[in-house]
């Protein structure tokens, strides 16, 4: 399946920004079944610094902001094929030894919500229990769009049993942490079947399992990642594999629209 992709983040300031540098993880990443046919980055009030390759194999645009500017534009648009894998990734390569990814960080600890949230998950193979932990954190964390916090940890989302998919997977990343398994947690596009124009990325998990390889589980929908997403950057939570991350002087009353379409060709 051939997607089209145009993404838009606008920053609005009240007052001039000093100085500026964001971090963008917005370029697709290359697999056996995702290939980048054509992919442009612009931005207006600022101008890319360096470009380089992070420890997760991510493509980082560094960008910084021109001095006194009020807005903040980036752009991006482009093509990826999508073959059907039903979710198979394939092996770990890259600098990054796989127990790394058995490390917890400040949003995937393990407490007593994930502890009972493991004692119910069972299975004879890895695979089949990584589907069934998928199925315990969708029933266990609704689906509710705007009411959680982007610095939840799993706990916290537990506690709430709400959250997006950035919560779901932050949960299953801290229980397959604590069963043993290398995860990761996944930032991309998904073409959503009702309708193109949406006003936000997606997110889901990948574990790394023995034999397949990573494989990809997106709790919110359910399912393993068909040839309908496009995985962009990954890292050990949301703060490495967030489309944009960054600091600035001055610019302190913020507003920001973004707006995303993706679309079969």
């Amino acid at each position: 399946m051939r997607l089209k992709i145009s993404y838009s983040t606008h920053y609005s300031f009240a007052d001039p920004v000093t100085y500026g540098l964001q971090q963008l993880r917005m370029t697709p990443k290359t697999s056996p079944s995702q290939k980048v046919l054509s992919w442009g980055i612009e931005i207006e009030g600022g101008k890319k610094e360096v470009t380089y390759e992070d420890y997760h194999r991510n493509r980082v645009d560094l960008i910084s902001f021109d001095a006194g500017t009020t807005s903040l534009e980036v752009k991006v648009e482009g093509e990826v094929e999508i073959s059907e894998s039903h979710g198979i990734v394939g092996p770990h390569i890259g600098c990054a030894p796989l127990w790394l990814y058995q490390r917890h960080t400040p949003r995937t600890r393990v407490g007593q919500g994930c502890r009972e949230i493991i004692r119910g998950v069972s299975g004879e193979t890895d695979l089949a229990r990584m589907h069934a932990l998928s199925h315990a954190i969708g029933a266990a964390v609704a689906y509710e769009t705007g009411t959680s916090d982007v610095e939840w940890g799993a706990e916290e989302v537990l506690t709430a049993g709400r959250g997006v998919c950035q919560d779901h997977a932050h949960v299953f990343l801290a229980c397959a942490r604590n069963m043993g398994l290398p995860a990761r947690y996944v930032s991309g596009f998904l073409m959503m079947n009702d309708r193109i124009e949406q006003n936000a990325t997606h997110a889901w998990a990948e574990v790394h399992i023995d034999g397949l390889g990573w494989v990809g589980f997106d709790i919110s929908n359910e399912i393993c990642p068909d040839e309908r997403y496009v995985r962009v950057a990954t890292g050990l939570d949301y703060s490495q594999a967030a489309p944009v991350t960054g600091m600035r002087v001055g610019g302190t009353t913020e507003s920001l629209d973004v707006a995303i379409l993706v679309a079969q060709q």
